[in-house]
């Protein structure tokens, strides 16, 4: 029997649950719906196109910015190897490899 009263409590609290979550949803509808009128009707698909002019005009302007700064010579791009990429000595790679041998002969002999 007490059971059953968990059950009926616990089935009391998923439909209070299910009100409250309804209810909040309630209002993200009326948030959007004020958001979608702000955008003055007019939904993703509906976007106006540039005309091919338009576009090329935009093209142009931003062609002339880069040659502008490119004749600047603002943006030095440097070629060749990264800056602060360092390579290791062959004397220093022979020392690495013959401590690492150690390790692994001590590892073995451990064994």
């Amino acid at each position: 029997m007490a059971n059953l009263k968990g059950l009926l409590s616990v089935v009391s609290q998923l439909r209070e649950e299910r009100a409250s979550l309804a209810n909040d949803l309630g209002h993200v509808d009326a948030a959007l719906l004020v958001l979608g009128s702000l955008n003055a009707g007019r939904t993703h698909a509906e976007r106006r196109t540039m005309s091919v002019s338009g576009r090329r005009k935009i093209a142009a302007a931003q062609r002339a910015r880069w040659a502008k700064v490119k004749a600047q010579n603002i943006v030095a791009i440097a070629k060749g190897r990264k800056p602060g990429k360092r390579t290791m000595s062959a004397s220093a790679r022979r020392k690495i490899a013959a401590a690492q041998r150690a390790r692994w002969a001590r590892v073995k002999r451990a064994a």
